[in-house]
């Protein structure tokens, strides 16, 4: 796809400064509003084949929508949404957000060959808290679904920006499946593993609360995480944050574990239950409901084994059908992509 060039104008308002980043769908540019002098935007342009405008279009529109109500210090604001006929290009106009994305902090701090503070991630995952506090408190509750570093901004007032709502949906407890459009299911080693066969499996808050844990977990060890997929043929798989980084201390680790178990309801119930967790230092306890709990520091009945393993032969058992389905759909996207 041929990208526009810079002093491009855009609706007799918007001029091309710049490239940002492109994907396989679209571009994401700086630029200038000749409107409001000064201002300067982002805008994200999506470009589709025939075959897939229909749906594409529906998605991006709701991704517009969706930023357009929102009004949190931690998010984007929409401005403008238009599309372009002569090129048959959608567009999405929001706040230009400057600085690095986390998921760069990162590599930058191992090419040092060193860890980010665990203080400094700590504070970083309390802002991301009461982004999604926001999100998963709005009616209907809005899920982000594509959580990750790379999506996440700080700006030079050292305040997060949580970007890239293309999977982002308005959760219908009346039918609380998760719709798949065409921008994919997410990021794999950040998606839990209810996001993949949304037609049989439910997504809510707990789904992005599984992003915020992986999240974290490639934050603070410096490597994204294994895969849920992985994890479910293998329950070894996930090594544990603090055999990466001796660093991180037992109860963070162990926060991260318990947001990151594969079937939800093994989960805290919240973001805000998960970060009490952290705040408070009491540990997240399974009741015989199946539902998380916080529980007095001094609690001595917690189980030894890792929370990956305790939680797998839960999984088997309650959702043999749908994980099946899932290993199926991946073994036969495997093959299409050997076969290309």
């Amino acid at each position: 796809m041929a990208h526009l060039k810079p002093g491009t104008t855009l609706k007799d308002r918007y001029k091309i400064a710049g490239l940002i980043g492109a994907g396989g769908m679209g571009a994401v540019y700086l630029a200038e509003d000749d409107r409001l002098e000064g201002r300067r935007c982002a805008v994200k342009e999506q470009t589709l084949d025939e075959a897939a405008a229909q749906v594409g279009r529906k998605q991006f529109h709701q991704e517009a929508s969706l930023l357009a109500r929102l009004d949190h210090p931690g998010l984007p604001k929409v401005s403008d949404y238009f599309f372009d006929e002569g090129a048959n290009r959608d567009y999405l106009v929001m706040d230009y957000v400057p600085g690095q994305n986390l998921e760069q902090l990162v590599k930058e701090a191992r090419r040092r060959n060193e860890f980010l503070a665990e203080e400094t991630v700590l504070e970083w995952v309390d802002q991301l808290c009461d982004i999604l506090t926001y999100l998963h408190s709005r009616r209907p509750m809005v899920l982000h679904r594509d959580i990750k570093p790379a999506n996440i901004k700080l700006t030079p007032e050292s305040r997060l920006k949580l970007v890239d709502f293309g999977l982002a949906k308005p959760f219908d407890p009346g039918d609380p499946r998760t719709v798949t459009g065409l921008q994919g299911l997410g990021s794999l080693p950040y998606t839990p593993l209810e996001q993949y066969v949304g037609h049989l499996g439910h997504t809510d808050a707990r789904a992005d609360l599984y992003a915020l844990g992986a999240t974290c977990y490639h934050l603070l060890t410096g490597q994204s995480p294994a895969s849920a997929h992985d994890r479910f043929l293998n329950p070894q798989a996930l090594t544990p944050p603090e055999s990466l980084n001796p660093h991180i201390s037992p109860q963070v680790s162990q926060a991260i574990l318990q947001a990151m178990l594969l079937h939800p309801n093994d989960r805290p119930v919240s973001v805000e239950v998960w970060r009490a967790t952290l705040k408070n230092n009491a540990p997240i306890h399974l009741t015989s409901s199946g539902k998380t709990q916080l529980t007095p520091s001094t609690a001595s009945n917690a189980p030894n084994n890792s929370p990956a393993q305790s939680s797998f032969a839960t999984i088997l058992k309650e959702n043999a059908l749908l994980f099946g389905i899932a290993l199926l759909l991946f073994i036969l996207a495997a093959v299409m992509t050997f076969s290309q």
